[in-house]
């Protein structure tokens, strides 16, 4: 019994261990000054962003896009109109790819 709750702790700490990547390399880029993953700050919750694009054909390349060029319109009944600034090339292109994934799999 001992050994399977301690496989248990284990399988769980290794699946969290990714989502805490993720969220430090959020932190690090600035998207967290706007965003959390469960409420609304100035711009829509993740799990929101992620339930908009579930399933959607192209969603990841879209939603890669805006996070590069940043947007305006597309969540003004959440944000009031604050537009999202652009995070490339601030942010590496492959960071922009992690976090977008890390979102859409929420």
């Amino acid at each position: 019994m001992k050994h399977i709750i301690s496989a248990a702790v284990l399988a769980s700490s290794l699946i969290a261990a990714p989502a805490m990547a993720d969220l430090d390399l959020a932190k690090k880029s600035g998207c967290l000054a706007c965003h959390s993953v469960e409420k609304k700050v100035v711009g829509p919750a993740w799990k929101d962003v992620a339930a908009k694009y579930k399933g959607g054909a192209g969603a990841r390349d879209e939603l890669i896009a805006k996070v590069k060029k940043g947007g305006k319109g597309n969540w003004t009944e959440v944000t009031g109109g604050v537009p999202m600034p652009p995070y490339s090339p601030r942010v590496a292109d492959a960071d922009i790819e992690t976090l977008v994934d890390f979102v859409l799999g929420l």
